[in-house]
This record gives C-alpha cells, sequence and structure tokens, in this order.
C-alpha cells in the first residue's frame, strides 16, 4: 500500500536520488567554471540566514566530531549541507565528508556526492575566485608553501585565473617539494623551483599562498619576507588553535577578504592572535560577498599587500558539489541510488 493512500500529506519521491564518487567527480570537474559559478553566487545578495555558521558536535568519550556546513545559495539550483564525520579507530583517526544536496524546485533530496575531492576543489576555486578579484592582471609569480593536496588544487586554480611565468614552492620535506615541483611543472608547463626556505620561496612573488600549517601550529610565513604588492592567499589557520600566518603578515595587509568575517576574525588561530598583538582588523575587513558584489567601499591600497583568508563555507560546498552533479548527470556518470523518500506536504 502507498503511504500516501494512508496519509494525502505523505507522497513518494518522484525521481530516485543519485550518488557521485570522487571518481566521478574528478572526472567531470573544471576549474575555470567553477571559479565562475563562485564569483556569481557569492555577488548575489545574501539574506542573513542563507549561510550559517558551521557547528561542531564532539563526544569526548567516543572520541568522534561531527561538523556541519549548510547553505542555501541565491539563485542556486540546489541547496544542502556538507557532513564531516572524524572518529578514532583502531587504524587511527578516520575521516569522510558528505555533501547532501536538495532540489531547490522541489524539496526533494537531489543527490549524495562523496566529499573528499569537493572540499579540495571548491576551497582551490573559492581561493581562486577571491583573487581573481584581488591581484593585478598580468603574468605572475607564485610563491607555494605546502606541497599536499590543497597546495596541489590551489596552484591548479589560481593557473586559470592568472597566467603564471614562475612558481617555487617550499615544504619541510625535500622530496616532497621536488615532487610537487616535478608534477606542476609538466602538468602546467612552468618552471616550478623546489627551493630550500619559505622566504626563499615568498622573495619577488606577486601572489604567495599559504597552504600548510606548520608542526608545532607556529606560522609558516612573515610578514618582512612579502612583497609591497603581494597577495596572499590563506587556508591553513581554521581553528583558535591553529597557526598558518605570522601577526605581521595580517598588519602589513590593507585589505583583508574573508569567506566569513565573523567566523574567521572569532575562529581563526591567526586572526585572534593578530588582535591579541594589537593589529586593528575590523577596518581592514571585508566579506567575499561585499568583494563580489562591490558592496564595499574598502580597496586595497595602490602598492599594498592585501590578503584572502578562509575557514571555507557551506555556501562554496553546495555550488561546486551542484556543478559537479550536473557535469556528471549529463555525462551518464552519476549513479541513481535504489531508495525511495516520502515527502511530506505541508498547507
Amino acid at each position: 500500500m502507498n503511504p500516501s493512500d494512508v496519509n494525502p500529506s505523505v507522497s513518494a519521491a518522484a525521481d530516485a536520488p543519485l550518488f557521485v564518487s570522487s571518481e566521478t567527480a574528478a572526472a567531470v570537474f573544471q576549474w575555470l567554471p567553477a571559479v565562475r559559478a563562485l564569483q556569481e553566487s557569492y555577488a548575489r545578495p545574501l539574506g542573513p540566514h542563507a549561510i550559517p555558521r558551521r557547528t561542531i558536535a564532539a563526544g569526548a568519550a567516543e572520541r568522534a566530531s561531527l561538523r556541519t556546513m549548510t547553505a542555501v545559495p541565491p539563485g542556486s539550483r540546489y541547496y544542502g549541507a556538507k557532513l564531516m564525520g572524524m572518529a578514532f579507530g583502531p587504524s587511527g583517526r578516520q575521516l569522510e565528508y558528505v555533501v547532501v544536496l536538495f532540489d531547490a524546485t522541489t524539496g526533494s533530496l537531489a543527490a549524495i556526492v562523496d566529499g573528499n575531492l569537493v572540499t579540495a576543489y571548491r576551497t582551490a576555486a573559492t581561493s581562486a575566485a577571491a583573487l581573481d578579484r584581488l591581484a593585478p592582471q598580468g603574468a605572475a609569480r607564485l610563491a607555494v608553501l605546502g606541497s599536499g593536496l590543497e597546495a596541489r588544487m590551489h596552484t591548479l586554480a589560481i593557473a586559470s585565473v592568472r597566467e603564471l611565468h614562475e612558481i617555487r614552492v617550499y615544504s619541510p620535506t625535500p622530496t616532497k617539494r621536488a615532487e610537487f615541483a616535478d608534477a606542476m611543472g609538466a602538468e602546467l608547463g612552468v618552471r616550478v623551483h623546489a627551493v630550500d626556505s619559505p622566504a626563499e620561496a615568498v622573495g619577488g612573488a606577486d601572489i604567495v599562498l599559504a597552504a600548510a600549517r606548520s608542526y608545532g601550529e607556529k606560522p609558516i610565513l612573515h610578514g618582512a619576507w612579502l612583497e609591497p604588492h603581494a597577495t596572499v592567499i590563506s587556508i591553513g589557520s581554521t581553528l583558535p588553535d591553529q597557526r598558518e600566518v605570522d601577526s605581521t603578515v595580517v598588519a602589513r595587509a590593507s585589505l583583508i577578504v574573508c569567506d566569513n568575517v565573523e567566523e574567521v576574525l572569532e575562529e581563526s588561530g591567526d586572526m585572534l592572535a593578530a588582535r591579541q598583538d594589537g593589529v586593528g582588523l575590523d577596518a581592514k575587513c571585508i566579506s567575499l560577498n561585499d568583494l563580489m558584489s562591490g558592496k564595499s567601499s574598502r580597496r586595497r591600497d595602490e602598492g599594498a599587500v592585501a590578503m584572502y583568508k578562509s575557514v571555507g563555507s557551506g555556501l562554496q560546498d553546495v555550488v561546486v558539489a551542484g556543478m559537479i552533479l550536473d557535469l556528471a548527470r549529463a555525462a551518464g556518470l552519476a549513479a541513481p541510488l535504489p531508495i525511495r523518500f516520502e515527502t511530506k506536504r505541508i498547507g
């Protein structure tokens, strides 16, 4: 018997939700469309409840935590949430990410997307979206601090919006930075040099990417190394106990663009330390929405450092996962799930 025959307020969803794996996401993802989609989303008016603050639930005895990031992007076909589950098991700490997308036109569950690559894609694409509005046009020299997944993704994303004539990379492990240099040089056709210190990487750079918190949570980037016109992207310090850039970097920046101003100022260890060190923050920080929409009159001073500081946002997850879902569906790579959800009708 159909539940709707008993209760007219309940009916079966018409279409089965889809599943998009990380393998499928990698097969269909495109950098520039993702950057443009994020720029368009952040340029639209955002209501006060469109991107709530992230929440973290933790159980001490269970050694488990769940982070949730929700969003209803304006003008988007999809809304939803990213869930990040973490637990300590017999084999050590384990993380899994999932993005759950609902169809804004029907309210039905549209898809479940493996969020592992989505997280790296959306972080890098959002940084490139901000950089595209902050940094001068023209060929640039890029400094990369870090050689992991986020460093690689950001380098590719930045290359989609700026011509790069040279890249210098530093990370603590010589073999990893050499591998990064070889891989990025081959993929981008750009001169990539692995160097022996972060100062050597940053000196003379037009764009500086900080994508690796140091051991012991000590800053890996200092203001004295920066060129006067440098644009800094900092993504590694997202919680109060995490450090990536020194307070002198924050002090040198004439403009700081934050994906979420409140969360950056109140939850990023870098900004908390800068405020404690006497750096005035409120007058130089604007939101990514203000930058993209042109609502703010604040601009970077000519010939002065500017910075994009990210802690991540559910809007980024939903927009990028939604783009991947549409591409996967068009390519016939989204797998229908053998499930149905009942939809409750109200009113």
